[in-house]
């Protein structure tokens, strides 16, 4: 097998319903399909996991850690962003 062929996908696991899915892992595969074989194969070996996702690495879309200031400006200029800017009638009472 080529390794020109291969591409690399990001393996991640849900280990029980309700939870989040986790990324275990990367790997190397022809196709979709066998990177499912390949992930259930590598990182599922002692039932760790309910559901497992694949994603091609580069469908992976990113935000850069040197980009975090701006990307993540906090909203401190749009005070209607979080819930204690808007009143409560009194018939809800404490929340």
């Amino acid at each position: 097998m080529s390794f020109e062929n291969l591409e690399l996908f990001e393996v991640f696991i849900r280990s029980a319903r309700g939870l989040d899915h986790k990324h275990v892992g990367s790997l190397h595969a022809v196709n979709r399909e066998q990177a499912m074989e390949y992930a259930r194969d590598c990182y599922t070996r002692r039932t760790e996991g309910v559901s497992i996702w694949v994603v091609k690495s580069s469908d992976i879309c990113a935000s850069q850690e040197d980009d975090s200031e701006s990307f993540f400006d906090p909203s401190d200029d749009k005070p209607y962003r979080h819930a204690t800017y808007y009143p409560l009638p009194p018939e809800v009472g404490n929340m």
